[in-house]
């Protein structure tokens, strides 16, 4: 995110932690837990860090490419391209990604890119001395999974361990088996099931499932690699360019390969990957935690005993919430441009205020402190609204007036 709104961000956290010392100490040590969150997702929030690991023409930088949709590595097809293990940077206009792109293990021949190391194991374990990767992914092409691959396992489980020694964390392993667009029947396309003989796709599907089962059987069989194995996938990431043209896709199950991904990042690495990705899944998923958390801490906070003094935290965390929204979608907003989306789905400030005022001032004469407990409901339902809202429209692409009727519903719930 940008630093201002960073900054803005860290501001309001603040002022919300001081706030919290006029409440219950159970009340707060609840939302304590939710801004903390809410700091590793939005102020702390980085580019997420990814090793690949294996051979020489297993696919390492196709894989890149196919991530992102975009030639941004280039690919060795005659000879080995990759040289010295390094953090390559990929940066657009929607973020940045580190990711590790190393030579290949038991390459035959020396990588066309300079590298003083001697060993590939060498050069990789140099450049993960510097920093460590939030996930490693360990790719080998689908027809070269049974062959020698008790080698492979061993550099992975030594890279691995150096990993554990310099940072004190081992990081989670994903078997990717690339090229299964390759696989018999070969003229079947996977990416395109629907235009093949039914019968035809699940004999190559079969085959996938048989060499996933290999991998993984492979990998359980050492205790150590079995603990940090995520799971075992089978995939396609070929796609063709001419001049930086895109002239053929065929890649398969690569959005489920990010899934994957995405939930074993660290909270800091999410809404960028998120952001980066541009998969509406991924992009709800982190839109609806960071709608439960302000909702939480909203109402957390207007459980607070003193009339009106809640307001301006409460829509200033709502106010962040939709830009955080926004920004996941892969938009820049303003405060004030967030403003005037409250605005457009009736979500005024006032409103809100006398909602939250007039339940305090009814419900008071029944039982000491049940004012605040309406209060924070309807403070809590409304922000739940207001995220649903943002997430329709900005994530979901629905229209103005459906979010605005999202919101209503969540208002009339508050009201009941």
């Amino acid at each position: 995110m940008s630093q201002p709104l960073q900054s803005q961000l860290s501001d309001v956290l603040q002022k919300l932690e001081s706030l919290l010392e006029r409440v219950p100490e159970t009340v707060a040590k609840e939302v304590r837990q939710q801004i903390r969150e809410f700091r590793q997702i939005l102020v702390d929030t980085r580019a997420p860090r990814f090793a690949l690991v294996g051979r020489r023409g297993s696919g390492k930088s196709s894989l890149i490419n196919a991530i992102f949709g975009q030639k941004v590595a280039e690919v060795g097809h005659e000879k080995a391209q990759t040289g010295e293990a390094t953090w390559w940077p990929y940066s657009g206009e929607l973020g940045s990604i580190d990711i590790l792109d190393t030579r290949g293990l038991q390459e035959g021949s020396r990588p066309s890119e300079a590298d003083t190391a001697t060993s590939p194991v060498e050069s990789i374990l140099a450049a993960l001395r510097e920093k460590a990767p939030d996930i490693m992914l360990f790719l080998i092409k689908a027809t070269e999974a049974d062959a020698g691959i008790d080698n492979d396992l061993d550099a992975l489980k030594t890279i691995s361990q150096t990993i554990e020694q310099v940072h004190n964390y081992r990081p989670p392993v994903m078997v990717v088996a690339t090229h299964c667009d390759t696989l018999e029947p070969k003229n079947v396309r996977l990416h395109k099931p629907e235009e093949e003989n039914p019968d035809d796709v699940q004999e190559k599907l079969e085959r996938v499932t048989v060499i996933e089962n290999l991998l993984r059987a492979k990998f359980e069989a050492d205790p150590y690699l079995k603990e940090s194995l995520i799971t075992v996938l089978g995939v396609s990431s070929y796609q063709s360019w001419k001049n930086d043209r895109l002239r053929s896709d065929e890649r398969w199950r690569i959005d489920t390969l990010l899934d994957y991904i995405f939930n074993e990042l660290p909270k800091e690495g999410k809404l960028a990957f998120a952001r980066l990705s541009q998969i509406q899944t991924l992009q709800e998923s982190i839109a609806n935690r960071l709608t439960q958390i302000v909702a939480a801490i909203c109402g957390g906070i207007a459980a607070v005993p003193i009339p009106f003094g809640d307001i301006v935290p409460i829509t200033a965390l709502q106010i962040s919430l939709i830009s955080a929204i926004a920004y996941v979608a892969g938009r820049q907003l303003s405060p004030e441009t967030a403003r005037e989306f409250l605005t457009a789905i009736g979500a005024t400030i006032s409103a809100g205020l006398v909602l939250r005022e007039v339940a305090r001032a009814s419900i008071k004469f029944l039982f000491p402190g049940g004012g605040s407990v309406i209060s924070a409901g309807i403070a809590t339902s409304a922000t739940l609204g207001i995220g649903k809202a943002a997430t329709a429209y900005f994530i979901q692409n629905l229209s103005l007036e459906k979010a605005r009727q999202i919101f209503e519903g969540e208002r009339k719930k508050a009201k009941s």
